[in-house]
């Protein structure tokens, strides 16, 4: 965006972030009576494990805050065969990857949508997510 385009990117994400956690409010918890399963990230983890992602290929989504990245296979096979190692793990650890496969190609986006963010959980099926990408 041109201009003031990454200052509303951030006032966006803001939004969203107030949002959730008027939802939370409202729903009679906070951040520590989420479930333990969510785990939200402080500043410091935060930025931490963001710069781990990013440095094995995960991107931040410029439109909410979520995390991207596209994995690309020799064959359809290869991708499938991915895709079911993930979803067995996102099935256990009840935590499901918005995924897109053409092909030889899967892009996965990464939210918390119960917590309105990125959380610790996110954190877990990335780097789970890499591991299985790699050895396939």
């Amino acid at each position: 965006m041109p201009g003031g385009g990454a200052g509303l990117r951030r006032a966006l994400l803001g939004a969203r972030r107030a949002a959730g956690a008027a939802r939370r409010e409202a729903a009679g918890g906070s951040r520590a009576a989420m479930s333990s399963q969510s785990h939200w990230l402080t500043a410091e983890e935060r930025n931490q494990v963001l710069l781990d992602l990013k440095a094995s290929g995960w991107s931040e989504s410029g439109e909410r805050d979520a995390i991207y990245k596209e994995f690309n296979f020799k064959n359809f096979n290869q991708a499938f065969g991915f895709m079911t190692r993930v979803a067995l793990q996102a099935e256990k650890m009840n935590h499901h990857p918005e995924w897109f496969n053409v092909y030889s190609k899967v892009q996965i986006t990464l939210i918390s949508h119960d917590c309105g963010g990125l959380t610790k959980r996110d954190v877990k099926l990335a780097q789970f997510i890499d591991k299985a990408a790699a050895s396939v």
